[in-house]
């Protein structure tokens, strides 16, 4: 009954935001309570649990350069944003829905859809600064608390119904919906005022961070209108509803603030066209008529994103030469810009070009030694032309720096398995199952591992992992339960 388009719902909806008639001038200054029901530490325990389980359930977005970007966007509004008490994580999922959402200690997901839908990088960054709001007013443990007011078990309840979501959505959503049944019109009193204060400091953010605060009213009042009438609007309709006071107050109060004129963003720009020929629902062929119609007309923001589409279409229909003459082009323009350097080495190693890519992947890695862009491909090159050796050389320098990169594992799977390890390549995929929340098959693989290894230092090592990984699935349950 409930697809993966219903998990999908039911994530984007977790703050449970229902329509309202209310103004800031009625808005509580309630900061950021919630402590007595969910301590920092504990929501910090749920959120690293559901990031495990939200790459176990979710289509998670592991592009390296949409991944650097979207975390450079994220934390430099979370720098000029106030009452910051967790490391934020931002992460990209593939849905064409336009969506955010924000969960227990300050992990947001954003959909692919929003910037299919955003015009700029500032309306992309009101969206994220309106999450960002929510996790540092609490907001989830501030309606946890007022559910467990009336009734003390609703607190763990609540919790638990929401991670039992992502793993089955139809016990979750039953779950959740018994627990919240009794006590929904204090729920929606309180998701209410958070939505408006979201907006309100989500607003301030937005400027401080030297965006333009008007987009956001931009942005809201784009949406509206467009689906006022519609039969089926999108997700963030329905988890986030833009009754016209809301679109109204967001208007008043950022005329408060500096007017902002701003150039295009490039990087924005990019990102867009990345994700509008790779993650969107364009067939190829479609693709390159959508960035050539672009060209044709002038219809975009930025020339060289259009470009920049368009290459990344003609690799899609096999057609290097044309895709290399674009992209060489652009880097001529801009050398150092690591979404053209990134297709330029995928388009040399689509032509065996692979010592190319190498030498000035190399001379990158040397200036930017921990930049995921050029690490990942620089290992993903090694691994092309077979030299497997240089690839884990890189590859276990950079897991030590990101331990939890699921992309990094996944390499070091085929890596060690290129060079024989077969060891070192069962434990990479046990790290790789631990990471998606599968704590009892990535024992089995350490257990695997085990059982190649003679080296009693190792073994104790595989040993001691297992224990973790034991301790971590019962941490998981305990939750669950």
């Amino acid at each position: 009954m409930f697809a993966k388009s219903a998990l999908t719902s039911l994530l984007s909806g977790i703050l449970l935001l229902t329509s309202s008639s209310a103004t800031y001038a009625n808005l509580p200054e309630i900061g950021t309570a919630g402590a007595s029901a969910l301590t920092i530490n504990k929501e910090i325990q749920y959120g690293k649990a559901f990031s495990v389980m939200a790459r176990g359930g979710l289509p998670v977005v592991d592009d390296p350069v949409l991944v650097e970007y979207i975390n450079d966007l994220g934390h430099t509004l979370v720098a000029h944003a106030d009452s910051v008490k967790f490391p934020f994580n931002f992460f990209l999922i593939q849905d064409n829905e336009i969506n955010a959402a924000a969960f227990f200690g300050g992990y947001v997901k954003i959909h692919t859809g929003l910037f299919l839908y955003a015009d700029n990088e500032s309306q992309l960054a009101s969206v994220i600064a309106h999450e960002i709001a929510h996790v540092t007013q609490r907001h989830l443990a501030r309606m946890m608390e007022a559910q467990s007011r009336s009734n003390p078990a609703t607190l763990a309840a609540m919790a638990g119904s929401l991670l039992l979501t992502l793993v089955s959505p139809e016990a979750g959503i039953a779950m959740l919906q018994t627990t919240v049944a009794a006590n929904m019109q204090a729920s929606i009193n309180y998701t209410r005022t958070h939505e408006f204060e979201a907006d309100r400091i989500g607003i301030n953010t937005l400027s401080q961070s030297g965006f333009d605060p008007r987009e956001m009213a931009g942005f809201f009042g784009k949406l509206s209108a467009q689906y006022r009438y519609a039969s089926k609007p999108p997700q963030m309709l329905l988890t986030h509803p833009l009754p016209e006071t809301r679109v109204a107050e967001s208007r008043n109060r950022a005329a408060q603030f500096p007017s902002v004129k701003l150039p295009a963003s490039l990087p924005y720009q990019l990102a867009k066209a990345r994700i509008e020929a790779r993650y969107s629902s364009m067939s190829g062929n479609t693709s390159l008529s959508f960035f050539n119609n672009q060209l044709k007309n002038k219809d975009y923001s930025l020339e060289a994103a259009a470009l920049y589409g368009k290459s990344l279409a003609l690799i899609q229909m096999d057609n290097y030469p044309e895709a290399d003459k674009i992209i060489d082009e652009l880097l001529a323009q801009s050398p150092r810009n690591l979404f053209y350097i990134d297709v330029k080495t995928d388009l040399d190693n689509a032509q065996n070009r692979h010592q190319q890519a190498i030498e000035r992947l190399a001379a990158l890695y040397k200036e930017m030694p921990n930049n995921s862009v050029v690490v990942i491909n620089l290992i993903n090159t090694y691994m092309e032309k077979k030299d497997f050796a240089a690839a884990l050389t890189v590859l276990d320098k950079f897991l030590r720096q990101q331990p939890d990169n699921t992309l990094a594992w996944s390499m070091a799977i085929k890596v060690n398995q290129g060079l024989g390890n077969l060891g070192k390549a069962y434990q990479a995929r046990a790290e790789y199952l631990a990471l998606h929340g599968d704590y009892k098959k990535a024992i089995n693989e350490l257990t695997s591992a085990a059982a190649e290894t003679n080296n009693n230092l190792d073994r104790a090592r595989i040993d001691a992992r297992i224990e973790q990984f034991k301790q971590a699935q019962a941490s998981l349950d305990e939750l669950r339960s």
